[in-house]
C-alpha cells in the first residue's frame, strides 16, 4: 500500500506560480512511476504530466512548457512546478504511483483568479 499526500495549493492570480509537492510513503519509492492528475468542476479527471521511474517525463499539451514534473527519490518526493498560471488551471491536483497497483492522493486544491 502507497501512501500519498499533496500539498502547495492555493489560490493565485494569473500568471503566477505555485509548486506542488507530494509525498510518499515506501522504502522503494525510486520504483514508483508518478504522476499529477487535475479535475476541475463538472469535468473528468485529466492527466497534467507524468515522470517514471528513470526519470522520464511526459505533459498533456495544455501545459507544456508552463509545468514541470520532478522527483527527489531522496525526500520521497514529486513535485509540479506551475508557471504561468491561467484562469482554466483552476482544479483540484491528485498526485498518482503506480508500482503494482494504481496509488492516488486526496488532492490539493488550485485556484487561479485575480
Amino acid at each position: 500500500q502507497v501512501q500519498l499526500v499533496e500539498s502547495g495549493g492555493g489560490l493565485v492570480q494569473p500568471g503566477g506560480s505555485l509548486r506542488l509537492s507530494c509525498a510518499a510513503s515506501g522504502s522503494i519509492f525510486r520504483l514508483y512511476a508518478m504522476g499529477w492528475y487535475r479535475q476541475a468542476p463538472g469535468k473528468q479527471r485529466e492527466l497534467v504530466a507524468t515522470i517514471t521511474s528513470s526519470g522520464m517525463s511526459n505533459y498533456a499539451d495544455s501545459v507544456k512548457g508552463r509545468f514541470t514534473i520532478s522527483r527527489d527519490n531522496a525526500k520521497n518526493t514529486v513535485y509540479l512546478q506551475m508557471n504561468s498560471l491561467k484562469p482554466e488551471d483552476t482544479a483540484d491536483y491528485y498526485c498518482n504511483a503506480w508500482y503494482k497497483g494504481n496509488y492516488w492522493g486526496r488532492g490539493t486544491q488550485v485556484t487561479v483568479s485575480s
